[in-house]
């Protein structure tokens, strides 16, 4: 699939950063992958703008973009263009609040967040992590694992 035609699940979550909250943006492709997370201070309409321009000028426009029915993202899909292309239900994104599980158990292994900065690190290289064992060789699955942690143990240094 090119990327115009992918399916994008728009969600934000809520995470606690040194006793405030703060909200991680994610769209999750239709393969279950995130290509794009972003971390704001606030959950409106220029939060959700910033992250959709962000999202498509790196990835390019989505088929349809599945979302919950926070009106934000009604408003900023309006303001680039891309209104009719938005698709909300009652179990349409339920893709996106399930990737949101893994997410929230990594977290919980690292004793939350300090910083915006470390959450959007760690936010970004999620889809390293994620890759499906049983999918690949030993060999081959050690070598990206490798890359992985050396990525991020990179991050972690700058």
């Amino acid at each position: 699939m090119k990327s115009g035609q992918w399916r994008w699940h728009l969600d934000e979550m809520f995470v606690k950063i040194n006793g405030e909250w703060h909200y991680l943006w994610r769209a999750v492709d239709h393969e279950g992958e995130v290509p794009e997370s972003f971390v704001t201070g606030t959950r409106d309409k220029k939060a959700a703008l910033k992250f959709l321009k962000k999202a498509m000028k790196k990835h390019g426009w989505a088929e349809r973009f599945v979302t919950d029915k926070l009106p934000s993202y009604g408003a900023a899909l309006r303001e680039v263009g891309a209104a009719e292309r938005q698709g909300t239900g009652r179990w349409l994104n339920n893709r996106a609040e399930n990737s949101h599980v893994p997410f929230r158990r990594r977290e919980r292994a690292m004793l939350r967040f300090r910083r915006m900065r470390s959450l959007q690190k760690f936010a970004s290289v999620t889809n390293h992590f994620n890759s499906e064992r049983n999918l690949s060789s030993r060999p081959l699955f050690k070598a990206n694992r490798a890359a992985a942690l050396a990525e991020w143990r990179e991050l972690g240094s700058a």
